[in-house]
């Protein structure tokens, strides 16, 4: 992994934004908002192909200062015609703070009340794919932190328009080369057309390759020229958007709460059924749960998926003010010497910002717990706790004319014919009925006939609950091995226990003994005055996928694939999608999951990286099957 290096505000000579890193000055800074509207919205014939559609993506090369979006996102605000979502996606390699971002955008004062809506919103620098939902949602913006020569292959989107801005083909030519070219073709949408405010030879020539038909049009006031383009295959849309916006979603925890949430947010009218009295009494239903990401060295795609996860949930609970939460922070404590120089190490060499994740000594371990520790470890400053209870009931309120909640309700099994699926009570009758539906009743998933395939398990988990008083008091979430939270309603949580293969439901003592042992290996001494016998607690059942990472997608049919097989090539049902194996990291991926689900649906750009998207695909399965069976066979 490559460590984000994020840009630092200077100026050249004479006054330019300019950057030592390419020796070479910011472009769309030179020339001011006007260069911005006449080499890339007019270059692109904007606002007037926006007009009248329900959707429009712009992928921008390079994001600088955000000129550009700025720029665009001030002429699709004042269009009364224009399109119900703005999609913008852009690429930095060396993003800006916020704090210079604030200085910069300072130059040009038309753009103060959207200049502040994007620093409110603006991320934590750190690798990846950085979602902002600005203007109502209406305006979405998608971030990439890291090379777009190298990260355009990960992006998945039908593109309207590009902008193709970046340091000139002379300090920066990965960015103009006939391979990046050849990338924004699989990207463009039919009708795609562009605009740059170079007209170098070698990039007329590198579009011309990749099915850009280019030509020089005037430039911009001291430019004499600027190069547009159009795409010339005539390839169908491979993202269509869907024509009716109905689903079904079976379970009201954190899974189908945040998924419900996101669909009514794009305009879907939403069934949700739930078999309990209310929404998240299952394993959504802890009186708290923790929230953080999960870092390592090498930035595997746990690593990436949980710390996307986390940074899209704090971005969703900033919106609901009803959730009971808190970020307290979260010290994940080293095992033992060995881990401690380990978890020094990752810090030091993700290099992420102090705000998402820190090392910190014993010392200053033992200061912020109040408590003696033995080992220093990982602090989450934006981490804390999350009561899923008010997640869930926040969510599924927050639409009222979009969502409809049936609790107590059973369904028997799933029946598809013609466009529709159905869900069925056992005596025969049909509880809603919808051309989408979602399956996201965690551990209840398999015993439906078309989710029998899924290799998913449930593991029992037993909370316990520690009287406030009876221990010292926790300002903030601990955790090692187990964890530890500060009192909510009048109780600290220690867990949690783990078992397969069973499913008994009711409270046992050796699981309380347990989650104290625990605790106590976190905070020596903690808890010995505590007798298990007198705690009280909580069982639930936790569905968890065999790679430990969650399983959204569109449903796969069960069938037999071979060595050759694909991912993109396994059939899928019509309209059947699931969202399910978050295991204990329900808080963590709901918000994401939700995310990533609902783009599928909808044809938008993807909130994630190609190949985590491939990760949580639910036909992995299927391939990583096949090849384990020929790989076996071949070893007999």
């Amino acid at each position: 992994m490559e460590k984000l290096e994020p840009a630092r505000l200077q100026f050249n000579t004479v006054g330019e934004p300019y950057s030592p890193i390419f020796d070479d000055v910011y472009h769309s800074a030179y020339g001011g908002p006007a260069q911005s509207r006449h080499v890339f919205l007019s270059g692109n014939e904007l606002p007037q192909r926006w007009q009248g559609k329900q959707r429009f993506v712009i992928l921008e090369t390079g994001f600088g200062f955000g000129l550009n979006f700025l720029a665009a996102w001030q002429a699709w605000r004042d269009d009364p015609a224009h399109c119900q979502r703005l999609h913008f996606i852009s690429f930095e390699k060396h993003p800006f703070s916020a704090s210079d971002l604030l200085i910069a955008h300072a130059r040009w004062p038309e753009f103060d009340e959207i200049s502040a809506q994007l620093l409110e919103h603006w991320p934590a620098l750190t690798p990846g794919i950085h979602r902002l939902y600005l203007n109502q949602g209406q305006l979405i913006l998608t971030l990439i932190f890291g090379d777009a020569a190298s990260q355009l292959r990960a992006v998945n989107a039908a593109v309207d328009a590009f902008f193709l801005d970046g340091f000139s083909p002379a300090k920066n030519p990965e960015l103009w080369s006939p391979y990046f070219c050849k990338g924004l073709t699989r990207l463009a949408a039919p009708g795609a057309t562009l605009a740059t405010w170079t007209v170098a030879g070698q990039v007329r020539a590198a579009l011309s390759a990749a099915e850009f038909e280019v030509k020089k049009v005037q430039g911009f006031t001291g430019k004499r020229q600027m190069l547009v383009g159009h795409f010339r295959s005539r390839r169908p849309d491979r993202h269509p958007a869907p024509e009716e916006r109905r689903a079904i979603v079976i379970g009201a925890g954190l899974a189908g709460s945040t998924t419900a949430h996101r669909l009514a947010a794009a305009g879907w009218q939403v069934t949700v059924l739930e078999q309990t009295p209310a929404p998240a009494m299952g394993a959504s239903g802890n009186i708290a749960g923790m929230l953080r990401p999960l870092p390592s060295a090498d930035d595997n795609r746990l690593s990436r998926l949980t710390r996307a996860g986390f940074l899209a949930t704090r971005k969703l609970l900033d919106t609901l003010p009803g959730v009971r939460c808190s970020s307290c922070g979260v010290l994940h404590l080293a095992r033992e010497s060995e881990h401690e120089a380990q978890q020094r190490r990752t810090a030091d060499t993700l290099g992420f910002p102090p705000e998402v994740m820190q090392f910190v000594d014993r010392q200053a371990a033992s200061d912020k717990l109040n408590w003696p520790v033995e080992h220093g470890g990982w602090w989450f400053p934006e981490g804390g706790w999350v009561q899923p209870a008010s997640f869930c009931h926040s969510l599924l309120e927050s639409f009222p004319k979009h969502i409809t909640v049936h609790c107590n309700v059973a369904v028997d099994r799933l029946k598809h014919s013609e466009n529709s699926w159905q869900a069925i009570a056992a005596d025969g009758q049909t509880l809603a009925e919808a051309p989408v539906l979602i399956m996201a009743s965690g551990v209840a998933a398999p015993r439906f006939a078309q989710f029998n395939w899924l290799p998913q398990v449930s593991a029992r988990g037993q909370v316990s609950h520690l009287p406030v008083g009876e221990t010292p008091a926790l300002d903030i979430v601990v955790c090692k091995l187990g964890y530890a939270t500060p009192a909510v309603d009048g109780y600290q949580l220690a867990g949690a226990t783990l078992a397969y293969e069973d499913d008994g439901a009711d409270e046992r003592v050796a699981d309380h003994r347990e989650n104290l042992a625990k605790l106590n290996l976190i905070l020596p001494g903690f808890a010995k005055t505590i007798v298990p016998e007198s705690l009280s607690g909580r069982v639930g059942f936790r569905p968890m996928s065999p790679d430990r990472l969650p399983i959204v997608g569109r449903v796969p049919f069960a069938i037999q694939a071979d060595n050759n097989t694909r991912l993109h090539e396994i059939p899928r049902q019509p309209g059947l999608w699931c969202v399910q194996g978050f295991g204990a990291r329900g808080i963590v991926w709901s918000a994401l999951m939700a995310d990533l689900l609902v783009s599928q649906l909808e044809g938008d750009p993807l909130p994630l990286e190609n190949d985590l998207v491939d990760a949580v695909d639910p036909g992995r399965f299927m391939v990583k099957g096949a090849r384990r069976a020929t790989v076996e066979a071949d070893a007999s």
